[in-house]
């Protein structure tokens, strides 16, 4: 690399765009990632449909389609164009830097170089505006982490909060918050009063922000039915409903409130609409099988309270209806990790076992998954293979990889009492029952007691003496 190739590598660099930000691929399904944003653009205002393009563009620098980049640059600086913004005004700053980097990897130097000198001069021009600069570019890679993929969302909950210390009524920075802030709840199973508190003030604030956008007020109403004010969620579901009642968008968090509302038929009306204009969106496949689940065990206790026989019929066709939902979302979203879940939980209710196990181990493999979401993935898996199996050393096996993963959280947790569980019923059956006492010093030793996992790996070796796995770990302990 010459010197004047170093100097440019490293101005590039020093910019703020997808290329700097560590979007990695490896975290994201990557042609998933493309249909959902391609998706987007469909029902997308023009002036959001910028952001849009830009994230395409760099997806397309991971396929290798620099062309198609361009084009999608040129999309997102026409829309600038269109809006009457100047060429040094800050919202240029992405799709520029973007620029920059593409034709950096096209080889062509000159209108890389072009691109930064454009920078520069918003640069230049915005002297003086530096927290505002900042602040643009914070929320802006706020939004690409948190549409990147889900691995991601603590990082863009980190950027919107820079991003709002500089403009903190920013009503797009607000909204990126609060969406993120939400999305981290359900994501990693965060039930805390305080998170929840904080979640419900976000959106509150978003909502006063930013009246006329629908997907916030779904959010809110999602959030108010949670805390059980019922009456006030629906008042926002039906002023969502009447700002922006075609759009797939709002339609999925609205079916998401009637569904959890228990008003099915309603739920599946919407979810077929919105199905209708997205077909391929596994978030409204995934909430249809959610329904018909529902229905089925809603049914099932009707029939059973009021001692009549099940309808086998209406039963069979609710069961086939979840199933083939669910089955169509981890087909078209394959790193739906819960996805993968309810669609076990449907096979082992039909009493397709097989298929069952092999959906949780299609589960635990998954690439994309989080670690947190990797141990729920684990724990539910030794849960079928404990219950449904009864294969207790397949379930240890899995409740151990769960334990192995350092972030603590409920499912690790799950997964050191499932252990204990099965070490204390060998030992009640056995006092001196080797492989009970070695899980019981395999939980000590992942916990970091050190004393105490080596006092036990010692006793399950007096019983067991040529076990290599416990002379193994007795030997990493002596070695920590």
């Amino acid at each position: 690399m010459s010197e004047s190739q170093a100097t440019l590598k490293s101005q590039l660099e020093e910019l703020k765009c997808h290329f700097t930000w560590g979007l990695q691929e490896k975290d994201a399904d990557i042609k998933e990632l493309e249909e959902r944003l391609n998706i987007k653009l469909e029902y997308l205002t023009k002036n959001l449909k910028g952001r849009v393009y830009n994230l395409l563009a760099y997806v397309n620098h991971l396929n290798n389609d620099y062309k198609e980049a361009i084009v999608n640059l040129q999309k997102a600086e026409a829309i600038l164009q269109e809006s009457k913004v100047l060429e040094t005004d800050i919202k240029y700053l992405l799709t520029f830097s973007n620029y920059a980097w593409v034709y950096y990897y096209l080889n062509d130097t000159e209108r890389s170089k072009l691109y930064i000198e454009k920078i520069n001069a918003i640069y230049t021009q915005s002297n003086g505006l530096e927290d505002l600069v900042q602040s643009e570019t914070n929320g802006e890679q706020g939004w690409a982490l948190l549409k990147f993929c889900g691995q991601y969302y603590e990082k863009a909950k980190g950027c919107f909060e820079e991003a709002l210390k500089a403009n903190p009524d920013d009503p797009e920075w607000n909204s990126g918050l609060a969406t993120v802030v939400c999305r981290l709840e359900e994501f990693r199973g965060r039930d805390g009063s305080d998170f929840k508190s904080l979640s419900f003030q976000l959106l509150q604030r978003a909502v006063k922000l930013n009246p006329k956008d629908s997907v916030i007020k779904a959010l809110l109403a999602l959030k108010l039915q949670q805390l059980k004010r019922q009456q006030e969620a629906m008042k926002y579901i039906k002023d969502a409903l009447e700002l922006t009642p075609e759009l797939p968008y709002l339609l999925r968090y609205v079916a998401k409130f009637y569904r959890r509302a228990k008003m099915f038929e309603e739920a599946i009306g919407v979810l077929k609409k919105a199905l209708s204009i997205t077909p391929t969106s596994g978030f409204l496949h995934h909430q249809l099988g959610l329904c018909y689940r529902q229905m089925l065990i809603r049914d099932g206790r009707i029939n059973s309270g009021n001692g009549r026989s099940p309808d086998m019929q209406n039963i069979k066709d609710l069961r086939e209806k979840a199933i083939f939902h669910f089955e169509m979302v981890v087909e078209v979203k394959k790193s739906f990790l819960h996805a993968h879940f309810d669609l076990a939980d449907m096979y082992v209710r039909s009493n397709q076992h097989k298929k069952a196990e092999e959906t949780y181990k299609k589960a635990t493999e998954l690439t994309t998954t989080p670690e947190c979401e990797k141990q729920q993935a684990l724990l539910h898996y030794g849960e079928f293979l404990e219950k449904w199996k009864k294969s207790e050393d397949e379930a240890v096996e899995q409740y151990k990889e769960g334990l192995r993963i350092p972030v603590r959280n409920k499912h690790r947790e799950e997964c050191e009492m499932s252990l204990r569980s099965i070490a204390r019923q060998r030992l009640a059956r056995n006092p001196r029952d080797a492989s009970g006492l070695a899980l019981l010093g395999f939980i000590s030793k992942e916990n970091q007691d050190k004393s105490n996992a080596m006092k036990l790996y010692e006793k399950a070796l007096s019983n067991d003496p040529s076990n290599d796995e416990y002379l193994s770990a007795l030997f990493d302990l002596k070695m920590m």
